[in-house]
């Protein structure tokens, strides 16, 4: 069972995980079978908790923690329905964040990238 926000208990739905995923890359490079082992992954995740309710936010955080490594502008897509954002600002902010993961991804790449090729 999932728990939801408003204290209401559902069954962990996985057409609906799917659905929403696939709303989310709707127009992306991301193809079925992508959705499909995120799904696969996402329900793992709440089988592992291993309890008989799960907390929705943390269907929601899973989901997040995917598509981010997945492909960014779906998880924009998803975080502006899933966090609600209140105003542009909160929204700014959460790009904000995504650009700054990006550049340190880059940097530390890029450090790898130096160290491994140093050696001769």
């Amino acid at each position: 069972m999932v728990i939801k926000k408003d204290g209401r208990r559902e069954p962990f739905d996985r057409q609906k995980l799917i659905a929403g995923l696939k709303k989310a890359c709707e127009k992306r490079p991301v193809s079925m079978e992508e959705i499909e082992q995120l799904a696969d992954r996402i329900e793992a995740a709440v089988l592992e908790l291993g309890g008989k309710e799960v907390p929705s936010s943390f269907v929601g955080g899973a989901v997040m923690n995917e598509l981010h490594d997945l492909d960014q502008v779906a998880y924009v897509r998803f975080a502006s329905v899933y966090r609600s954002f209140k105003d542009i600002g909160e929204f700014m902010r959460e790009l904000e964040e995504l650009i700054s993961h990006r550049q340190q991804a880059g940097a530390t790449l890029a450090r790898k990238g130096k160290n491994s090729g140093s050696s001769a």
